[in-house]
């Protein structure tokens, strides 16, 4: 028998929202009051807001709000955002952990910005641009168990420019010990701290921008930690180890050599897409992936062992994976630290998790407010991706408590059940005179503020 919405079941949407505000009311106070009410009034505001939010918009519809009062929480508050990010994690472990079907994915996201002064504000690339611009980039850790999918941590990139800039650091309000870390610095310190705090995990995903980092790859296998790393296509790989040392000396002339090498007369490395185009067909395997609203999505995969060039010379053993999914004829290729026996089967389901991780973005920009945001400051950064992402635990634990499967009450349907469930601002007249006019001061003090610096 099919599931149904009902009376119970909204009863239950209701106790979990009440839940979780008990839950991290102890991590929203300060030194002299407790915000959990402005947090909520403020995860509230994105919930019924449609479209792109903001905190002038969180203001016009949550009972008891203001503009000032969510911008204080936001960027003035010293509550600890890195505590909720470690309840966050404990909570999707509950929910959706486990050890050999979870996985987490590193992925960073684009937020384009005008002007200079928002903190880590630099020309690089945006993804959701899809170019170079004006943006800030923050890095994302992401949880996947089957369909279930949420966002349980974040790193805000501070380019170089800005980490050696003191002037800009401290009217960003950046901490004295940040340091310059790249991206995939900060996502291994993601990694390893979701590991640390009991976050169980069969294997760890990455898209190429990280993939392509022979480093990381070798550091999380150190770590004992299994991976499956997107590549590009002109990646180089060896199909039989070939030896290396140090060459002989050719002439009595010079320097002798001292740098290791792949020796003369020793097998060439070749790029991974003429593996693809040599490859038998009967080396290739169709596996089935999962039911979408189109049908059965199947995809054609093979895998095969190879040393991959690191640096001019051969790294460990390892699968090259090559998948071509049957919607598209494009083939994704992949390096993993997996076991060499591994199924077919269990290598398509790792190579295809990242796929929820991306759903994860839309899920978080489109219904929890990720990318909706006007904040200069560090603290402010921080402070709304952090209640972004425990709107998505919000979203998560109700879709999977209260649905009893995941098709049934999706995220969206979620968002839609807030939207009409939670209280909202009425108007009285003289109060709809005031917004009106508060408005129209916002306006002329922001159109005056542009002539003085004219």
């Amino acid at each position: 028998m099919s599931p149904k919405f009902s009376e119970a079941k909204l009863r239950m949407v209701r106790r979990i929202l009440e839940r979780l505000k008990i839950e991290y009311k102890v991590f929203l106070c300060t030194s002299t009051r407790s915000i959990d009410h402005r947090v909520f009034q403020y995860i509230s505001g994105i919930f019924l807001e449609r479209g792109r939010g903001n905190m002038s918009k969180y203001a016009q519809v949550v009972p008891g709000s203001s503009k000032q009062s969510l911008q204080h929480m936001i960027s003035k508050s010293h509550w600890r955002d890195d505590l909720i990010l470690n309840q966050i994690q404990k909570d999707v472990t509950k929910l959706i952990g486990d050890e050999t079907n979870g996985s987490i994915h590193i992925d960073e996201s684009g937020f384009p910005k005008q002007g200079e002064n928002s903190v880590g504000v630099a020309r690089q690339y945006c993804g959701r641009l899809g170019k170079v611009d004006n943006c800030q980039v923050g890095v994302f850790l992401g949880y996947v168990n089957g369909r279930n999918r949420t966002l349980i941590d974040e790193r805000l990139y501070l380019p170089k420019e800005w980490a050696e800039d003191l002037f800009r650091r401290r009217d960003a309000g950046v901490p004295d010990e940040i340091t310059f870390k790249n991206k995939a610095q900060l996502a291994k310190e993601m990694i390893l701290h979701a590991r640390d705090n009991g976050v169980p995990f069969g294997w760890v995903g990455m898209d190429s921008a990280y993939g392509d980092l022979p480093w990381l790859r070798n550091d999380l296998d150190a770590e004992g930690i299994t991976y499956i790393a997107d590549i590009h296509r002109d990646t180089w790989v060896w199909l039989k180890l070939p030896k290396i040392g140090i060459p002989e000396r050719k002439s009595r002339q010079g320097r002798s050599p001292t740098k290791t090498v792949v020796l003369d007369g020793e097998p060439s490395p070749v790029l991974v897409e003429d593996i693809a185009k040599q490859i038998p067909s009967s080396q290739w395997v169709r596996v089935f992936l999962r039911d979408t609203e189109r049908g059965e999505l199947w995809t054609q995969i093979a895998s095969l062992p190879v040393y991959p060039r690191e640096y001019g010379l051969p790294g460990r053993l390892q699968l090259l994976i090559l998948r071509r999914d049957d919607d598209t004829k494009n083939i994704k290729y992949q390096l993993s630290n997996a076991p060499l026996d591994s199924s077919l089967s269990s290598i398509a389901k790792m190579s295809h998790s990242r796929y929820w991780i991306e759903r994860a973005f839309e899920d978080g920009k489109g219904i929890a407010g990720l990318a909706d945001y006007q904040i200069r400051t560090w603290t402010g950064w921080h402070h709304h991706i952090t209640l972004s992402l425990l709107a998505m635990l919000a979203l998560l634990s109700i879709s999977f408590e209260v649905g009893e499967d995941a098709d049934f009450l999706t995220v969206q349907d979620v968002k839609l059940i807030l939207e009409l469930i939670l209280p909202r601002k009425h108007y009285r007249e003289r109060d709809l005179i005031k917004f009106i006019n508060d408005r129209y001061n916002c306006r002329y003090r922001a159109k005056m503020s542009h002539y003085k610096l004219q």
